[in-house]
């Protein structure tokens, strides 16, 4: 149950007092919320929050991404705005993350402006006219959500969580199976525990969740460093969902990759800015949306635990199909897609109603608002025709598409037109003949053992870029070079065969 502090929750545990190790926690739809709302943080939050613990985080080659973009002197962007939005990716699903009653990133919520043509909303706090139209930033919108108990799941809805994220119902058949799945036979070896868990915890288990097979554990009983979600030598088995017309089968980025012909892998590549503009837009992708394309993909900690308890759960406790979505296929903020749209990601649609003012991602919650607002107009029904035909789908500009206006590059990504050096594990530069000679001796490959081939990336080898970049240390080797694992099934779509050079 929560306490009364605004800071802390107050939580109880059953913790197996043998091993030390949390058996399961207790907990109504306030922190249950916080540990789901997990699955819409942008990568390069995660990233940038957790240098801020006691506990070290690798997430593959994520760390390096991010640190190349803080590296990278801002030239190389189209603006300072395409910069600060992969440092700083916003989070599509805001509107309903600033109620949580425990927050990780504490930054200043988003302001929107409406436009007084009622078509375009901005997000630039400091913008007085609007890019897109010409008209005046007029009036301050605050995003609506629904304000009953709950954001996620239905309050006071109770459920429990056990050390590998999965949330059950607290009944006696669950519980028992948890003390059989870890061997414990006598109830004199438990023991009630209360754990007090502010923010610091709940950054804390988020990191544990991405690199241990017991995250509560890790988070709120031992506080210890555990291991890096990195591996170097492991080979990505993964399938991704290839939706049918949505990719050139032949490829439409190229990328020249520097290989060692004895040691069978990619020392590093030499590219062109949109192979980098698909790679740092990593950085804005929710968790989420990750955990959704890896499929049987393994992973160290247990993100996806959570994630399958998300599929699992029922109206009985998700307050609805909509919330259920937001948490299994998060969209990103708005402005932060380009053009080359290879990883099948989408913006959340706003919508406003101007007759009341309401500005929301949730369309039926604005439907029920004006509905309840307006019960009769001259004796008749306000009806359902009506309530649609006044609420808008809007057009949200950030400050990246301000920026992209101004110089005519709308939808190009977030870098000027350049060649890049890309690492095996995602260190970009700006192409340098001495940097890339210099790798070559650190990996003491000679002239005589390299072989240079040209790849195509379609939509099959960004997903898989993508799920590579987050679970180990060698994303291009493991993307281009390794063969994944047999599946049982027949690939639908066979990778393009690589040309040389």
């Amino acid at each position: 149950m929560a306490d009364t502090s605004a800071n802390t929750i107050s939580l109880k545990g059953l913790v197996d007092k043998e091993r030390n190790r949390i058996m399961f926690i207790e907990s109504e739809n306030d922190f249950i919320d916080v540990v789901l709302s997990f699955l819409t943080i942008p990568m390069g939050t995660i990233i940038r929050l957790a240098p801020n613990q006691s506990v070290p985080l690798e997430i593959g080659c994520m760390k390096n991404l991010y640190a190349s973009v803080e590296n990278m002197d801002v030239k190389h962007f189209w603006s300072k705005a395409c910069r600060d939005m992969l440092l700083c990716p916003p989070n599509g699903a805001e509107v309903h993350c600033k109620n949580l009653k425990l927050k990780i990133d504490r930054g200043q919520p988003t302001q929107y402006f409406i436009c007084q043509r009622s078509e375009c909303i901005t997000y630039s706090s400091d913008v007085l006219s609007c890019d897109c139209c010409g008209g005046m930033m007029y009036g301050e919108r605050e995003l609506s959500a629904f304000q009953d108990r709950g954001i996620f799941v239905k309050g006071p809805a109770r459920l429990i969580i056990s050390d590998d994220l999965q949330l059950m119902p607290p009944f006696t058949a669950e519980s028992l199976s948890i003390f059989s799945e870890l061997g414990v036979m006598n109830g004199n070896t438990t023991e009630e525990v209360t754990f007090n868990v502010g923010s610091d915890e709940v950054l804390n288990l988020l990191v544990c969740s991405l690199v241990s097979k017991s995250p509560l554990t890790e988070a709120l009983l031992k506080n210890k460093p555990i291991r890096n979600l990195s591996n170097e030598n492991q080979v990505i088995d993964f399938e991704p969902e290839i939706v049918e017309g949505t990719t050139n089968p032949n490829g439409n980025i190229s990328v020249k990759l520097i290989m060692s012909k004895s040691k069978k892998m990619v020392c590093y590549a030499e590219v062109g800015e949109d192979f980098v503009n698909l790679l740092l837009g990593f950085l804005t992708i929710p968790l989420g949306f990750i955990v959704n394309k890896m499929r049987d993909c393994s992973l160290k900690g247990c993100i996806s635990q959570l994630f399958k308890s998300v599929q699992d759960l029922d109206n009985r406790y998700m307050k609805s199909n909509y919330h259920k979505e937001i948490l299994l296929s998060p969209k990103l903020a708005p402005g932060v897609c380009h053009d080359n749209h290879l990883l099948g990601t989408e913006e959340a649609t706003f919508y406003y109603a101007s007759n009341r003012g309401l500005l929301s991602t949730d369309k039926t919650l604005l439907a029920s608002r004006i509905s309840a607002g307006f019960p009769s107009f001259g004796g008749s029904v306000f009806g359902t025709s009506d309530v649609e035909s006044s609420i808008k789908s809007m057009k949200v500009m950030g400050p990246k598409s301000y920026q992209d206006q101004e110089k005519g590059v709308q939808g190009q990504g977030f870098l000027e037109p350049a060649m890049f050096t890309v690492t095996d594990d995602l260190i970009i530069r700006p192409i340098s003949l001495i940097f890339g000679l210099s790798l070559l001796n650190e990996l003491k490959v000679p002239s005589t053992d390299i072989e240079v081939k040209i790849v195509h990336v379609g939509k099959e080898e960004a997903l898989r870029l993508l799920v590579a970049s987050f679970v180990c240390d060698s994303a291009l080797t493991n993307v281009f070079i390794r063969e994944p694992k047999q599946n049982k099934r027949p690939k639908q779509n066979k990778r393009p065969k690589q040309e040389q050079s």
